[in-house]
């Protein structure tokens, strides 16, 4: 073992973990090795099924019963924790490991207030009532909470989910651990908010010398957050390097793959497709006696299956590959080039037209306006897309559009130039047919009882009024143009992967040939190869059939590569609208300028993050003049909060609502750049 292994935080050593399975153990972890340094944040990538998480509760030895590590040791801070007693192991969880999970509120007692669960952690380690609970608001104070006192005596239910993940860093960090273990620690948060949590653990890990293990498939958090990354592939590390030469300068075809399938330096659907890596992870158990990654690799040859690839070292130390032809990388084909698909800036027949349109809910006695005055149109064959934070009534946008909720008297929604009803109980079914919609989980969006053959020609019959023999040439055609082959159709939805069910999802939003697909975070919860492969798919499907898009996600950079206009929602009222470069170049609202520097940016780079104070103002009391000006960092006294902001012309199409002038606050993005 070499000196600086030998003072490793974390050292695992050809760590080898099988699942017993009726009876038979299957592999899944094939003798992973790496090791984190004091101080050093590690990150792990690679697909769903790779190992990642597998890995990451081996650290711990959160197994469950029917796990089994079969070789290798896991050293925490040279201890190693495979061969020690439940004693042992308890003290170790206690005071020198920590995790932070993905879900907060799945961690939290939904009955008991933060104050008490905090505080319980503490008495844990062996404190006082009256110790445990004074460092229980010290450890608020230490994840920068403020009012602490207030959010001590609250429920979990009653905290953001950005706070909520701050109390379970605070209640990780309270033994000062010598390792903290983050699985997707940021997976459902704002940009904004997941911006503040990761500022929080650099932080945090600088002042305690804390060594970090991070999982995470958003591959920008990994580059931002990471000193090393190892990429995983079928229970294997095929490749490990600082971050800044595993993103800029990777080594290994399946890491070639996967960044590939990214979005990168602004690339949009007009000008390349995104690489989706052909086939899946072989199934958990499965032989696989020499490299790992033979059966998807471009480059693989008799070679690759023959000989266990060696570790090669790359030009730079530290970085290494398993790879035969590290030397053939640049033979890995390109995506294709896509000059053929539609370009922005074009005249655009409107299909859908949204005038002065409102929605208010009432709760008991309050009314509370979710949407406001909002004004849109969406072209043919144009994606428009739709970001901001969490509450600021993008899918509420989304179903009024729809008709799912109603909207209030005195707005108007046109299809082609025809009023729809507000309700879709009273629209016709050809006005049912013009919208569909893309949902984030097609798990509960498809009946797990049907076949995907009998989900398609339903929808296809209530649409198109077709008998069954009638509609089933329109199921085939329709399956076969989203790459469905016939032995999927006569699949149910849970014997689908997650890529092929929302191949489904999509499948029916089209069988009644809408003008208008609604796709709300249609990509959120796939790998990024997947994710891909559902952007190609619908880039071309709208090539091919000039169907238009309202498209809702958190990725700003999935947003900037599909859409051709984007719009920035703010307390249910459009903020900024442009094209999509437009937007990405400035000069912009202070919200959306806040917003784009909160992305992590895989492509590296420095860019000032504008932290937005405090949370989204509750619909039902707004803020005074403009609703934006409690958070803005340039809001000014006197006018802000008195006044509502008139709608600026930033150039033709480009529209800002904020009281600076467009030159004013070009020279003030300028400055601060």
């Amino acid at each position: 073992m070499s000196s600086s292994e030998s003072s490793a935080a974390l050292q695992v050593e050809d760590l080898r973990l099988a699942y017993e399975v009726r009876g038979v153990p299957r592999e899944v972890l094939r003798g992973v090795s790496f090791s984190i340094r004091p101080g050093e944040a590690y990150g792990l990538v690679g697909e769903s099924g790779c190992g990642k998480s597998t890995t990451a509760y081996a650290a711990m030895r959160y197994l469950p019963p029917n796990a089994a590590i079969t070789d290798g040791q896991i050293l925490v801070d040279g201890t190693d924790i495979t061969s020690i007693g439940t004693k042992e192991l308890a003290r170790i969880r206690s005071n020198e490991i920590s995790m932070v999970y993905q879900d907060p509120v799945a961690c939290m007692n939904p009955s008991m207030k933060i104050g008490r669960q905090v505080a319980e952690v503490f008495t844990l380690l062996g404190q006082t009532k009256d110790e445990a609970a004074a460092n229980a608001r010290a450890a608020l104070v230490r994840v920068r909470i403020a009012d602490p006192d207030s959010v001590l005596d609250r429920f979990p239910h009653q905290l953001s989910g950005g706070m909520l993940q701050r109390v379970v860093i605070a209640m990780a960090l309270a033994s000062d651990p010598k390792l903290l273990v983050l699985d997707e620690p940021t997976t459902g948060l704002d940009a904004t908010v997941e911006a503040e949590v990761l500022d929080l653990v650099r932080t945090l890990r600088t002042e305690s010398n804390a060594a970090v293990l991070l999982i995470a498939h958003n591959l920008g958090v990994i580059r931002t957050m990471c000193d090393r990354v190892g990429v995983m592939y079928a229970g294997k590390v095929v490749e490990e390097g600082a971050a800044a030469e595993i993103f800029d300068r990777p080594r290994h075809p399946y890491t070639v793959g996967l960044l590939r399938s990214l979005p990168r330096h602004g690339v949009r659907k007009t000008e390349q497709a995104l690489l989706a890596i052909e086939g899946g992870l072989p199934q958990i158990g499965t032989d696989l006696p020499t490299c790992v990654y033979v059966d998807r690799c471009g480059l693989a040859d008799d070679k690759c299956r023959t000989e266990v690839p060696p570790k090669i070292q790359a030009e730079v130390g530290g970085h290494w590959s398993r790879c035969h032809h590290i030397d053939r990388l640049q033979d890995i084909p390109e995506p294709e080039v896509k000059a053929s698909l539609a370009g922005t800036g074009q005249t655009r027949e409107t299909v859908v037209e949204l005038k002065g349109v409102a929605k208010t809910f009432r709760q008991g006695s309050v009314d509370i306006p979710a949407l406001t005055g909002i004004d849109l149109n969406i072209g043919q064959g144009e994606t428009v897309g739709l970001v901001g934070e969490s509450g600021s009534g993008k899918s509420t946008l989304a179903k009024t559009l729809l008709g799912v909720h109603s909207y209030d008297e005195g707005g108007e929604i046109l299809i082609e130039d025809n009023v729809v009803a507000a309700s879709a109980r009273d629209r016709s079914p050809r006005a049912l047919g013009a919208m569909q919609m893309v949902f984030q989980n097609p798990d509960s969006a498809l009946n797990k009882a049907w076949t995907v053959r009998r989900i398609l020609q339903r929808t296809i019959q209530k649409l198109s009024n077709l008998s069954k023999e009638e509609s089933e040439p329109w199921v085939d055609d329709l399956a076969a143009s989203m790459q469905l082959s016939p032995r999927h159709l006569g699949m149910r939805p849970s014997q689908l992967s997650g890529g092929l069910k929302q191949r489904v999802a999509i499948a029916r939003a089209f069988a009644g040939d809408p003008k208008v697909v609604v796709c709300d975070e249609p990509t959120s919860a796939l790998d990024v190869s997947v994710q891909a492969a559902i952007l190609n798919l619908l880039a071309e499907l709208q090539n091919n059939e000039g169907t238009s898009y309202l498209f809702i996600s958190h990725d700003i950079g999935v947003v900037r590569y599909l859409s051709d206009r984007i719009a920035v929602m703010y307390l249910g009222r459009i903020f900024e609208l442009g094209e999509t470069d437009q937007l990405f170049h400035g000069p912009n609202h202070p919200y959306t300028e806040a917003l784009l520097s909160a992305v992590p940016n895989v492509d590296g780079g420095t860019e000032r993050r504008i932290p937005l104070v405090g949370d989204i103002p509750t619909p039902a009391d707004p803020p005074s003049g403009c609703v934006f000006h409690t958070r803005c960092h340039r809001a000014i006294e006197g006018l802000c909060e008195v006044t509502e902001p008139d709608t600026l012309q930033v150039a033709p199409g480009h529209t800002i609502k904020c009281h600076i002038p467009v030159a004013e606050l070009k020279e003030m993005q300028k400055r601060a750049s």
